[in-house]
């Protein structure tokens, strides 16, 4: 197989505008007229809705406010480290129109962690909230910086984003928006997105303006919006739906499709700061959204959790799942649940500037197990370990070249070498690519295990051990073994009716175990048995995206290995 084209991007794409210049001020071929009634935000709790002009003057107002009474200009750092806040995007697009560079953080980071980032990206603000206040403060001391350079979204005894809005509202203008030259947002730094960190410190991505803009017309170009392809209660992308916006817009899915794609086709997104699944199903109700963007673990709670079938969730016409594959058994499971949903995957990476492949307009479901097709303007190769092209059918790294790829990693030029090599991607993700050009993501290369010589993914057997009816959800890692080189062990969360069981009689904790292991050897080859054993938790640690973080749980092996062997 030789390298594998995705459809050619035909759009435009301007190259001479801010991110916010091309949200907030343009309009494009693909871009459909959203109704005036229709706002781009809603606010979970309250219901308010936030519509263009509000959002216009939000940032205008916030960027003359930070102007004013911070001095941000060109290329400082403003760090937003919150959850999800219906202020969120005004701050983004607020810090770009004033030529500075934003870095999402994540809300759930300890003080050392959010310290690591302000060091790396050496940041002149905080822009936090009062959940996140006491870790912004601590942060921000050991870095150096004043603790009134951290303000808030919300009412707190800093300087807030309300207030400075109003300031910026109410004084003449204190900066001049600049237009970039031919070309200059392909190389202008938008974002210092970090890395997943699953496998290893993060990294800081820079990412351009012209990246997610491009990948946004990508996405619609492929999805068909604005385009009479089909009756209008069958086209998916419409104007006046209303989307889920429960990712945290720190990660780059719920950055790229949760903020800038459904602003670009009309979609309003329901702003949830924090994911509750009852609380979630119930917003899902009262807002009438239709459209979810999800991830893995929380696919499981919709196939596997009581409170779901106490609501009405036949409004779903459209679900999207990434960060990490889903098996095809959920998806079997997810659409008795929601049966108007087109139902499929996307793939993306934050080097790749969002998304690589999401599955076709024409299907209602997504082939199963398939993380969709190249998006337009994208080229694929699938390289094998001894660096020759696989064919189809055939694993191998997934490497890309597409026009949103991220500039590098800051200050790191060895990673950067590493994983972008002379115009390609390198995604460090082991794929299958067939004939029809589905794409199917086997497993991080570095979480493959080697068992007696074989390879086996952790993600085929987390979707095994899933299919078990006392299990809520798994993680399976390696375990080292002086005989098969590795063995696979489950961690594994128990549904709520086999703890009752075991609560009862804790017998039944070995025949849960015996059962699981059981399952799994009925269902798979001998070297995918779960020789290392069956663990119980209370919890599969997650990044926020939804990712597992298998190196918590390795770790965690290794030392229940280690105190194995000495007793």
């Amino acid at each position: 197989m030789s390298e594998i084209c995705g459809p050619s991007l035909e759009a435009f794409v301007p190259d001479d505008l801010t991110l916010p210049q091309f949200i907030l001020d343009s309009s494009h071929s693909l871009r459909p007229i959203r109704p005036s009634h229709v706002p781009w935000f809603i606010e979970d709790a309250s219901g308010r809705g936030v519509g263009h002009e509000e959002i216009r003057a939000r940032t205008y107002g916030l960027a003359n406010g930070l102007s004013l009474r911070f001095c941000v200009k060109e290329n400082d750092i403003v760090v937003i480290f919150s959850p999800n806040h219906i202020d969120y995007p005004p701050a983004i697009w607020a810090t770009h129109r004033l030529g500075g560079v934003v870095s999402c953080a994540n809300p759930a980071n300890n003080i050392n962690e959010l310290l690591y980032q302000l060091n790396a990206v050496h940041a002149s603000l905080i822009i936090t909230h009062s959940s996140s206040l006491h870790t912004a403060l601590g942060a921000a001391q050991a870095a150096g910086l004043p603790s009134e350079r951290v303000i808030t979204f919300d009412e707190s005894n800093q300087i807030t984003v309300g207030t400075l809005i109003q300031q910026g509202l109410q004084s003449e203008p204190n900066f001049v928006e600049r237009r970039l030259r031919k070309g200059e947002a392909k190389t202008k730094v938008a974002f210092l997105s970090f890395s997943s960190g699953t496998t290893g410190k993060p990294k800081a991505v820079a990412i351009s303006h012209f990246a997610p803009i491009v990948n946004v017309i990508q996405m619609a170009e492929q999805q068909k919006v604005n385009k009479n392809y089909a009756p209008w209660e069958k086209q998916r992308f419409r104007p006046g739906d209303v989307v889920a916006g429960v990712l945290p817009f720190f990660h780059i899915y719920g950055l790229v499709l949760g903020i800038h794609l459904m602003a670009f086709c009309g979609i309003s997104v329901v702003v949830i700061p924090k994911f509750n699944f009852t609380e979630f199903l119930e917003s899902i109700v009262r807002h009438s959204i239709n459209h979810l963007h999800l991830v893995p673990p929380q696919i499981v709670l919709f196939c596997k959790h009581p409170a779901a079938k106490n609501y009405n969730l036949d409004g779903i016409r459209f679900l999207i799942c990434g960060a990490a594959p889903l098996s095809a058994s959920l998806v079997d499971q997810l659409v008795k649940i929601l049966p108007n949903a087109q139902i499929g995957q996307g793939y993306g990476m934050t080097e790749s500037g969002a998304t690589i492949s999401m599955f076709s307009v024409d299907e209602k479901l997504g082939v199963p197990g398939s993380a969709g097709r190249l998006v337009p303007g994208v080229v694929a190769k699938v390289v094998k370990d001894d660096g020759t092209l696989a064919g189809f059918n055939e694993p191998g790294e997934l490497q890309v070249k597409m026009p949103s790829v991220a500039l590098g990693y800051l200050n790191n030029e060895e990673a950067t070498k590493e994983t972008f090599v002379n115009g390609w991607l390198r995604t460090g993700d082991e794929v299958i690519i067939r004939e029809d050009h589905e794409v199917f993501i086997v497993d991080r290369l570095k979480e493959i295990m080697k068992v007696k010589g074989f390879q086996v993914a952790p993600a085929g057997l987390e979707g095994c051990v899933l299919d078990h009816p006392d299990v809520s959800d798994t993680c399976v890692v390696p375990i080292s073994d002086s005989y098969s080189g590795e063995l696979p062990m489950a961690f594994v969360v128990l549904h709520p009716n086999a703890v009752k069981r075991i609560a009862l009689d804790p017998a039944e904790v070995e025949r849960v175990k015996a059962s699981i292991t059981k399952h799994v050897a009925d269902n798979k080859v001998a070297y995918k048995h779960l020789a290392g054993g069956v663990e119980f938790v209370d919890v599969i640690p997650k990044n926020p995206s939804g990712k597992l973080l298998r190196r918590v749980l390795r770790d965690r092996a290794r030392d229940m290995v280690r105190l194995r062997s000495k007793l």
